[in-house]
């Protein structure tokens, strides 16, 4: 596994990668959705309640990419009517502590960010 240190040594194709990757964990609802698959497999369903605000649209996007990418698992259960849960893979879970630890720093900086954005707006 690379070691990635943003220095004088990261070339390009570095930070190609990189930014691919930011740009798919770094959307609207990726985050959250990782989030709510750390308690364990969820249905759509119950995903779409506990993710306020995302439409099925964008719901069903967001698991297709993420299954894509190797971090979720869709499972359908052959029942009447079918039965589908989505978890996070082994690779998805080794995203929950950076997760975690960013969510943790939003909340801990958000009146400070809020402040900022203020004077900034009334400069």
């Amino acid at each position: 596994m690379a070691t990635l240190t943003f220095d004088e040594t990261c070339t390009s194709d570095d930070m190609a990668i990189v930014r691919n990757i930011f740009n798919r964990v770094g959307d609207k609802w990726t985050l959250i959705v990782i989030r709510m698959l750390e308690s364990g497999p969820q249905r759509f369903t119950t995903l779409r309640t506990l993710v306020p605000g995302i439409s099925q649209r964008m719901l069903t996007l967001t698991l297709r990419q993420l299954e894509r990418d190797g971090l979720v698992l869709r499972t359908v259960y052959p029942e009447v009517p079918p039965r589908v849960e989505y978890e996070l893979t082994p690779l998805g879970e080794t995203l929950v502590l950076p997760v975690a630890a960013l969510a943790a720093w939003a909340m801990e900086h958000e009146d400070e960010i809020r402040a900022n954005r203020d004077e900034f707006d009334e400069s």
